[in-house]
């Protein structure tokens, strides 16, 4: 779970303009920092399974909006992918 505090320094640090909280580019901000949290969390807890399909449907949602936010601007999906350091 992200703190308010992240929460918010992503959202400022990728919104379009101010206020922006649902561009697919804040939302796919948000959605990596969550995927990282779980990832050390997995490393201690190997069988959880229930946490684990959490973690792939947050995969997919990601995988969406980042096909979505490529056809419809390329040089923000490129620019996205190389602040966040994930892949394509």
């Amino acid at each position: 779970m992200l703190a308010k505090e992240q929460k918010n320094e992503i959202i400022s640090r990728f919104q379009r303009q101010e206020g922006d909280v649902g561009s697919p580019e804040v939302q796919i901000a948000l959605l990596s920092a969550r995927i990282r949290g779980l990832q050390g969390h997995f490393t201690v807890n190997k069988k959880d399974r229930h946490s684990r399909r959490g973690l792939m449907q947050m995969v997919s949602r990601r995988k969406k909006l980042l096909s979505y936010l490529l056809r419809k601007d390329k040089a923000k999906h490129q620019q996205l992918i190389s602040d966040l350091d994930i892949r394509g």
